[in-house]
């Protein structure tokens, strides 16, 4: 079933779940792409193919929130939108350590091994390294957990999973980046809570919202499921 956020002409904004793929790729499962493509034929009644552009993408185990284009051009325009940093993202996640402080800015250079799908991050520039950089808050804390508010300036792969691993931060179920153990759902505790940005044909301020996934590791902090 689509959780859907948002939709109009233009655009189709879904919260997705983890486990599921944005894109296809060899394992063949069936992506939240192809899914969207589905609705749409099936709401509109539409003949032949459906168009829908990926805009961005989370990776397999992350929930939140993800943007489709439904037209070439919606997608050029929101395309350019995230490129020039035009967008605002807000994720929440929960980690096993607390932060050296309570809120900060991290910057490092990271370097992707895509054979290995693992990024490495590096306090001082290097030659193959990406500057990235994110923001966060430390917004609770329960049953020795800490619920950080992410706010990711740059768009790397794994990029909040690698940088908050760094400061000794690692995400719940992370098995990747240093997790002790995995979660019961095989997801991480990294969820893209929300993004804002002006709608990419009718000018207006948009901000959306995705709820958290109702599990055991996320209701340790229940003003999350509060209106």
């Amino acid at each position: 079933m689509l959780k859907v956020l948002y939709e109009d002409n233009h655009l189709l904004i879904v919260n997705k779940p983890c486990g599921v793929l944005v894109q296809g790729d060899e394992t063949g499962d069936k992506p939240l792409v192809e899914i969207g493509k589905d609705y749409i034929k099936e709401k509109y009644q539409k003949p032949g193919e459906v168009f829908l552009g990926v805009v961005h993408r989370l990776d397999r185990p992350v929930s939140g929130v993800v943007v489709f284009a439904r037209t070439s051009k919606a997608l050029e325009r929101m395309n350019e939108l995230f490129r020039n940093k035009e967008t605002k993202k807000t994720y929440l996640a929960i980690v096993s350590s607390r932060p050296p402080k309570n809120e900060d800015t991290l910057i490092h250079w990271l370097e992707k091994d895509e054979k290995k799908n693992k990024t490495t991050a590096y306090i001082r520039e290097s030659p193959k390294g990406q500057r990235s950089e994110l923001s966060y808050k430390l917004v609770g804390q329960a049953a020795g957990r800490f619920l950080l508010q992410v706010n990711p300036i740059t768009g790397r792969p794994h990029q909040i999973r690698v940088q908050l691993a760094s400061i000794g931060c690692i995400i719940l179920g992370d098995l990747k980046y240093g997790a002790a153990a995995s979660l019961p759902d095989a997801s991480i505790a990294l969820h893209a809570r929300q993004l804002e940005f002006v709608h990419p044909v009718k000018k207006e301020r948009t901000q959306i919202v995705a709820e958290v996934p109702s599990t055991n590791h996320w209701k340790i902090f229940p003003f999350l499921f509060k209106d």
